[in-house]
């Protein structure tokens, strides 16, 4: 039996994809998406039900006469599945004792439960899957004002370095941005509008994900859909999966570009055998993913990508009014020496004038000009144009929201008053942040929570290993999501997603960057490292059950600088010091850094100031040490002092 695409048969009928897949669910015909397929026989049924409204339609059965088949939303009651099967819940309960079953009206119904009933009832009852469909996983707040006009797509094209990003934008907007870049690798975010079949597409090139991320962590939702480029003789990278990542938390539709397969060593099968492994199955597959081939550098499947885009589009619905007062996101801002704070923005509803006064959450100004996305002055900005504007009185972060006020001096008043919210939302966030320590007393409320995890290895197989035990611990009462799994450092990029997705970041044999605890610090975002496997394993599982033990953390008290080596009768080999920082303590621990390198790590065996023995000694004073079982120091070597503190942790 010949087959049909949703959005097609919407395009016969002449309705929107909302009304049609509203028409199928009455049918009971279980679509995911509208790029999802149906027979020709269903097509006929929904024609017939537009033509008849009044008359009462049967749902379809299956070909082979099977039973029809309902889906049950995922976590649902008893009580929910007899509202979905349009029976009392007594009348549910009563079929389920009869089977053997004592399952109360609000208890959760598992498969055992739903085949059950789908016995006692004769009907197929299917669990719905936990995944959204795409467009379910985008949704918005609906648009303001009552003339909403269809506004052009917001596209990010992402993925691994040197896949061909850049070159792809080259390529769809006729220019030669990639020659012009150092190292032809992109430097910064770049908006630019295209045309195609008289449909205008609104690309933003970004420097990998760091930038998707920061505004999304900072609630600035811009993008409507990503593009994942992969190289077909490559495959899927770290970078293509950390990407995948931030696009799946962000709940953004994907479309998979596959570049470069007019190479010799491309491989397209294995790329999409790679994709699958990530959730992201084909259309060709049987999935929902839209994957098309495409040779940045040749062009080839550069409009049926495009044509993907629109069709997408269309199906997202996107609209916007211009008359309602005018809205944004910034993208991104510069100081320029000749004309200032400038910031690219891209408008979200509403119509931007020049000589309008904007407020973003840290700066305000008139806008003296708007350049567009050509390099042309413009007067004024419609939903969805990137323009650059000029005239703000301070530069603004990425991921900031603009809006239009009255006056400047309502503006300034606007300013004190965000600044003010956003000191107190920083403090709530910081309480929000999920801890380990949390986990046990959200289960003693009452709450099922469900604990986020970005982890970072050292190498990949481990981190595979690390990544299959924490599932294992996954029960009824919490839920473990590994939203990010890498290796090497901990980036800032890693702490922006954590915060992002509230997750905690737990890091093997690898350390945090300067940038990277900086931001953690300001987000609240808890970093654990460890060296041993089990004490992962054993710390989530006592979280779980409410026995973490108390944390052991170094703190570094003071900085000492070895300038001179006395040899002392009796008592071995003296080093002279001047403590250039902090505070030296007799009872403290201590290391030797020779070169920036840890050469040994002990205890002190006496501490002097003059011939006295002391128990500290401050910053500015000399001082004499010598080191228990350990006289191989010399002249420039640093001493750091340190404690170890115990820190209790509160359930």
């Amino acid at each position: 039996m010949s087959k049909i695409r949703v959005y097609e048969l919407a395009k016969m009928l002449d309705m929107s994809n909302k009304e049609l897949m509203e028409i199928l669910e009455s049918l009971k015909v279980d679509v995911k998406t509208h790029m999802s397929s149906i027979d020709t026989e269903t097509a006929q049924l929904v024609e017939d039900t537009i033509k008849s409204p009044k008359k009462e339609v049967t749902p379809p059965a299956e070909e082979d006469g099977a039973m029809v088949c309902l889906t049950v939303p995922s976590g649902s009651s008893v009580g929910d599945v007899a509202k979905v099967l349009c029976v009392p819940a007594g009348d549910v309960v009563k079929r389920l004792v009869e089977a053997g079953m004592m399952v109360p009206a609000g208890a959760p119904a598992d498969s055992a439960v739903l085949e059950a009933l789908g016995v006692a009832f004769g009907k197929k009852l299917v669990a719905a899957s936990d995944e959204q469909p795409l467009a379910e996983k985008n949704s918005r707040p609906q648009p303001k004002g009552d003339n909403l006009v269809e506004r052009p797509p917001i596209v990010t094209v992402m993925g691994h370095v040197d896949h061909g990003k850049t070159t792809l934008l080259d390529h769809i907007r006729h220019t030669r941005v990639a020659d012009r870049e150092a190292g032809g690798i992109t430097q910064h975010i770049g908006a630019s509008v295209v045309s195609y079949n008289a449909k205008r597409i609104v690309f933003l090139d970004t420097p990998g994900h760091a930038a998707f991320t920061s505004m999304r962590a900072r609630g600035a939702q811009v993008t409507d859909i990503a593009i994942l480029v992969v190289a077909a003789d490559d495959g899927v990278m770290p970078q293509t999966i950390e990407a995948l990542n931030h696009a799946k938390a962000a709940g953004v539709p994907i479309i998979v570009a596959l570049n470069k397969i007019d190479k010799a060593g491309a491989n397209p099968d294995k790329i999409r055998q790679q994709l699958s492994d990530q959730g992201l199955v084909p259309e060709e597959w049987g999935g929902d993913t839209i994957v098309v081939e495409i040779s940045a550098k040749q062009g080839i499947g550069i409009d049926n990508l495009l044509e993907m885009i629109l069709i997408l589009a269309e199906m997202l619905e996107l609209r916007a009014d211009p008359a309602v007062e005018p809205e944004g996101v910034v993208v991104e801002a510069e100081l320029d020496k000749g004309k200032g704070p400038v910031a690219t923005v891209i408008v979200r509803q509403g119509t931007l004038h020049r000589g309008d006064i904007v407020l973003t959450d840290t700066t305000t100004g008139r806008i003296r000009a708007m350049i567009d996305a050509s390099g042309n002055y413009v007067d004024e900005a419609g939903p969805s144009m990137p323009v650059e504007l000029l005239g703000l009185s301070d530069v603004p972060q990425p991921g900031e929201r603009f809006h239009r006020v009255g006056s400047e001096r309502e503006a300034r008043g606007h300013i004190a008053d965000i600044e003010e919210l956003r000191r107190r939302r920083e403090q709530e966030n910081r309480v929000k942040r999920m801890t380990l320590e949390e986990l046990y007393s959200q289960m003693q409320q009452g709450e099922v929570p469900q604990l986020n995890v970005v982890l970072k290895c050292d190498v990949q197989g481990t981190a595979e290993a690390i990544r299959a035990s924490l599932e294992k611990l996954a029960t009824d009462e919490v839920g473990i999501s590994i939203v990010h799994v890498g290796v090497g450092r901990i980036s800032e990029s890693d702490v922006m997603l954590a915060a992002a997705s509230n997750a905690i970041i737990i890091g093997f044999d690898v350390r945090p960057d300067a940038n990277a605890k900086k931001i953690s610090d300001s987000q609240g975002v808890q970093i654990r490292l460890y060296r041993v496997i089990y004490d992962i394993i054993d710390d989530v599982r006592a979280a779980l059950e409410g026995m973490l033990a108390p944390t052991l953390r170094e703190k570094v008290i003071g900085q000492v600088e070895i300038r001179a080596a006395f040899k002392v009768p009796k008592a071995g080999k003296i080093a002279g010091c001047y403590v250039l920082d902090g505070i030296v303590r007799r009872n403290a621990k201590v290391r030797l850094v020779r070169d920036g390198i840890v050469y040994w790590e002990g205890s002190l065996s006496s501490l002097k100031r003059f011939k006295d023995d002391v128990r500290e000694v401050a910053a500015g004073y000399e001082c004499g040490m010598s080191f228990t079982n350990f006289q191989d120091f010399s002249e420039n070597d640093i001493v750091e002092v340190f404690e170890i503190i115990e820190e209790k942790r509160s359930l």
